[in-house]
């Protein structure tokens, strides 16, 4: 295809703005409308045609600057090194192009490269003095960012002190939210009747960019280390070695990392992550090569924008274009009201996605959707279905704007909207809707663990009346539950048996099983801590609440008002006198207080949890990753890259017959 000037330098001035503007949405306000596949074709057409016209670039185009601004609520850092971005590759054969034009660049063949996972968070750069963080900044425009360091060292696995004590240190990293945080803290803030994040990346940048601190250390935030910038000490000749010198100072890298000898190894580690994205614990969008040696970085240079040495190898994006058949209105455990999109089935990354969450009311009004919208669908980090954007240029001509109910769509009383809140909710306690995610939450792994209770059964159990409240599980017996279709004796008798069996679950699980608002697995912890009997709890006050790490102004209203309403005490005064446990230890100082452990594997003879909850009543207390504060690592079958971790910082490595050993001897 013929491209006229006069169309090239019109089609230019509307690519850099449309670029500008989606910059702006990703960079500054974390509310992009497009995927991130879409944002790369606008910037190929801008590059394709700049390079075609020379006549029409600038040193202002978007193509020759690195995307992000320093937002005006942050003192702003000037970096001494700059922090650019990358080019991307699509396919094997732009991979085999870059390799080529590297090779002429450096003038040499048998090239060596490091392949890392492209982490889809925010970039930042910390600053260590003589082993001490004393700064942080994220990237900004590559030249000057902000300074996020209160914010950054109340990230739980950014290490404060580091063993590199001779001098100054820059490293750069990437701030990420894991997936299942991330899935998490969208469910708590959707039960908060807040706004939820589209993705994990833009739940990263939005909790790291707060403009107080303590509001990004409640956020489930952690780091990945991939670049030393720069050290006042010598530092080894390849990168890879200095991936691993940073990790024996104590700093977060990515076991994934791998060296690579040829353009055949590249692509099949690329091609190997792609199979394994979906089991990735963070959203990542491609993988990332760079040359090996620090030496040929050097000669290789750098663009204005991007280093020659390094290229992002995109994954495929996990994305498809469907219909909206329906919009259905879904009623949660608090009584959220949650409007859903049933698709027309589409497959994307090899699973069958046929509904998407809207969110809430606020958010389906945003985007505008419709029933029989054209919509594109991604995946986050190939779990998480969302509505990335909807194609109203094809949009039927008879199309009507969805009309929120006015009343409960389950029970039809009357909806209300809290001060503050996104979520509109149904105020009727009794609502079937609510009862059945009630018991769900009830009876989940983390709550009272009641095997065998799925959702079509419990279903059942609340239409046919048989269960009304929580208590009314105990109540149950064989040969009501043999009647319900495809139950059978046998497996009445089953559940009959987890449900006796939730009886002994500890006072900490029945908290967080009633399902108060906002008092989660941790929160309920630390109240049974605190509160070693439920009646203590019942009549604690505001102030009593607040004493305690964790529990803000809107935990403590909610605890109160959980308590002040009647069928919530006769609730708990049935389960009570039914056996269940309303009261824990007066814990006293535990053996293990002080020491902190890190599970790895599956074990044999208990879950996690279980694990998990015996080295909490023994005071000890149990992370997600290992850091050198970790004192042990407990290890079962089939090990992960902690295993790998905890040999190089030295960690004391226990097998299951020693981490019996050791609980034994205190019990």
């Amino acid at each position: 295809m013929v491209i006229d000037k006069e169309f090239a330098k019109k089609r230019i001035e509307e690519l850099r703005s449309q670029i500008e503007r989606h910059r702006k949405l990703y960079y500054e306000e974390n509310a992009p409308v497009i995927s991130d596949y879409e944002y790369d074709l606008l910037e190929k057409e801008l590059i394709d045609l700049e390079e075609k016209f020379p006549e029409y670039k600038t040193k202002e185009s978007p193509s020759e600057k690195v995307g992000g601004a320093v937002s005006k609520g942050f003192a702003s850092v000037v970096h001494p090194f700059p922090l650019l971005s990358l080019e991307n590759a699509y396919n094997e054969g732009e991979i085999k192009d870059w390799i080529s034009r590297l090779e002429r660049t450096v003038e040499k063949t048998d090239l060596e490269f490091v392949g890392e996972l492209k982490f889809d968070g925010l970039s930042v750069a910390l600053f260590y003095e003589f082993g001490k963080l004393s700064k942080a900044a994220t990237r900004g425009d590559g030249t000057i960012g902000e300074d996020v360091t209160q914010n950054v060292l109340r990230i739980n696995n950014v290490p404060k002190q580091i063993g590199f004590k001779e001098g100054a240190l820059i490293v750069r990293g990437e701030i990420y939210m894991p997936l299942k945080e991330f899935k998490e803290f969208n469910e708590k803030r959707e039960e908060e009747g807040l706004e939820v994040f589209s993705n994990p990346r833009n739940a990263a940048a939005g909790s790291l960019r707060q403009l107080d601190p303590s509001i990004t250390a409640q956020r489930p935030l952690s780091l990945y280390v991939y670049q030393i910038m720069n050290c006042t000490s010598r530092i080894p000749q390849t990168h890879y070695e200095c991936l691993q010198l940073l990790s024996e100072w104590g700093l977060p890298v990515d076991s994934r990392t791998r060296l690579l000898f040829s353009e055949k190894e590249i692509v099949d580690f690329w091609r190997e992550m792609v199979e394994k994205r979906d089991s990735l614990p963070y959203d990542a969008d491609g993988v990332v090569i760079k040359l090996n040696s620090l030496e040929l970085q050097k000669r290789a240079g750098s663009t204005a924008k991007a280093p020659r040495w390094a290229v992002a190898f995109k994954f495929p994006p996990e994305q498809a274009k469907t219909k909206i058949k329906e919009i259905v209105v879904q009623v949660g455990r608090t009584g959220a009201l949650t409007p859903v999109a049933n698709l027309e089935p589409v497959k994307i990354g090899g699973v069958v996605v046929s509904r998407v969450s809207l969110h809430n009311e606020e958010e389906l009004k945003k985007k505008d959707v419709r029933v029989g919208d054209t919509v594109l669908i991604e995946r986050a980090g190939g779990v998480i279905p969302y509505l990335v954007r909807v194609f109203e240029e094809e949009r039927p001509p008879n199309s009507k704007e969805f009309v929120f109910p006015e009343v409960c769509p389950v029970c039809g009383n009357r909806i209300h909207k809290s001060e503050g809140e996104v979520i509109k909710r149904c105020s009727n306690r009794n609502c079937k809707a609510q009862l059945k995610e009630a018991i769900r939450h009830f009876a989940s792994r983390e709550g009272m663990d009641i095997a065998g209770l799925g959702k079509i059964l419990i279903d059942k159990l609340v239409e046919s009346g048989k269960v009304k409240t929580l208590s009314d599980l105990y109540l149950l017996n064989e040969k009501e539950l043999a009647l319900f279709e495809r139950m059978g004796e046998k497996s009445a008798k089953n559940l009959i048996e987890e449900i006796e069996k939730s009886k002994n679950r500890s006072y900490d699980r029945l908290l967080y099983a009633l399902g108060i608002r906002m008092v989660g697995e941790e929160t309920a912890k630390v109240l049974a801590e605190k509160f070693y009997t439920i009646d203590l709890l019942k009549n604690a006050n505001e102030e009593d609440l607040m004493k305690i790490q964790g529990v803000g102004p809107k935990v403590s209203k909610e605890i109160i008002e959980f308590f002040k309403v009647e069928d919530n005490v006769k609730l708990i005064e049935n389960l009570k006198s039914l056996g269940l446990k309303m009261e824990g230890e007066k814990k006293e100082e535990g053996p293990l207080k002080g020491l902190t452990f890190v599970l790895t594997g599956t074990l044999s003879k208990m879950s996690r949890n279980e694990a998990k909850e015996i080295l909490e009543n023994l005071g000890g207390k149990v992370s997600n990753s290992v850091t050198k504060e970790t004192n042990f690592l407990i290890v079962g079958r089939e090990p992960g890259s902690k295993l790998e971790k905890a040999k190089k910082l030295n960690i004391k490595i226990l097998d299951e017959l020693e981490f019996e050993k050791l609980i034994s001897s205190y019990s």
